[in-house]
């Protein structure tokens, strides 16, 4: 049987179950030297009357279990397939992804960046047979993944970028979309698309020039813009070692993003501007009810095999062991042993 684990970058969360195992490991050590420091060992019954050694165990195991099961829920680990029917478009799309400092901005939970990544994640898994490809882009420009139909790379190439993916600071979007743009593997004018996922920050690279000529080249550009276009956020970096704000001239720098700039693209492109904001994109069925609808040929339709998420077997099971060391915890003990040692003594 194959298993795959769509979020297998979580596996770090195994560390935090192993520093909980210690941590109650050593607390349980810990309380019985101390009992048998304070006390003759016959009196250690009568002291912990309220509690026993066994259930103490037990719970310890308990909750090492359930953290378990929880890390094993979070890695998204799929198995079985299923089949779902798949209209064939012939799309080329590439993602024009901004990796620039600002996209790091938490007004976006967690960011900007890693809400910009899983609204691509969400196309992919529409895109049945069209080719996608990634483009990165701050003050430089860098083809991350070429045109593919290997969703698998161009999914791990997302888990990696951040703003050192390109070797320049700034951002230039104009730069991303020219390099998409040529990017294009063949002479067919039709079925090619650009969207650009960016808080349309931009330093002077003519992004709605570059968007006019991909339009007369028979590539419509689309817009999708991310962060608080009123009061922005201020942008997240370490100094010496420490966190902090970027500043400019003793001022912190706020973040905002710039609906106009993106719609004049957009317009431009012959496409449409998606001002996401701040709030939950679902840009995979934008993609397809309004992008490949408007940009795509059909063909026939295709069964794509899918791997079946399983996540809720092992996060039912964490759920339901906690419910049961919270019912152990307030349900009272028999007293009855206590009772015996009192009265032969």
């Amino acid at each position: 049987m194959d298993i795959q684990f769509n979020t297998p970058t979580n596996v770090i969360y195994f560390w935090a179950v192993v520093a909980l195992s210690v941590i109650l490991v050593v607390g349980y050590l810990r309380r019985s030297l101390l009992l048998n420091r304070i006390a003759p060992i016959r009196m250690i019954p009568r002291l912990t009357g309220t509690s026993s050694n066994g259930r103490r165990r037990f719970r310890i195991g308990l909750l090492i279990a359930v953290a378990m099961l929880l890390c094993l829920s979070i890695l998204d680990p799929r198995w079985g397939t299923k089949y779902k029917e798949v209209e064939q478009k012939g799309i080329d799309t590439f993602f024009v992804l901004d990796v620039s400092r600002s996209m790091l901005a938490e007004d976006v939970k967690p960011n900007r960046l890693d809400r910009a990544t899983t609204a691509i994640q969400d196309v992919l898994d529409v895109m049945g047979s069209d080719r996608a490809g990634l483009v990165t882009v701050a003050g430089d420009a860098a083809l991350t993944v070429p045109l593919t139909l290997d969703y698998a790379s161009l999914r791990l190439a997302l888990d990696d970028v951040s703003p050192r993916s390109v070797l320049r600071g700034g951002t230039k979007i104009g730069n991303g979309i020219r390099l998409a743009q040529k990017s294009f593997t063949d002479e067919v004018q039709d079925y090619k698309t650009i969207i650009v996922l960016t808080d349309g920050e931009d330093m002077g690279s003519f992004p709605i020039e570059a968007a006019t000529d991909a339009a007369a080249s028979g590539i419509t550009v689309y817009t999708v813009g991310i962060g608080d276009s009123n009061t922005g956020a201020r942008i997240p970096t370490t100094s010496y070692g420490q966190p902090s704000y970027i500043s400019y001239e003793g001022k912190e720098v706020w973040s905002v993003m710039n609906p106009t700039e993106l719609e004049n693209v957009a317009n431009a492109g012959g496409g449409a501007f998606v001002p996401a904001g701040t709030a939950n994109l679902d840009l995979g069925s934008i993609y397809a009810l309004r992008i490949a609808t408007d940009a795509g040929k059909s063909f026939d339709s295709v069964k794509l095999e899918q791997f079946i998420p399983r996540f809720q077997w092992f996060a039912i099971p964490a759920l339901l062991l906690l419910l049961g060391d919270s019912w152990l915890s307030l349900r009272p003990r028999n007293k009855s042993a206590i009772h015996t040692y009192e009265v032969s003594t």
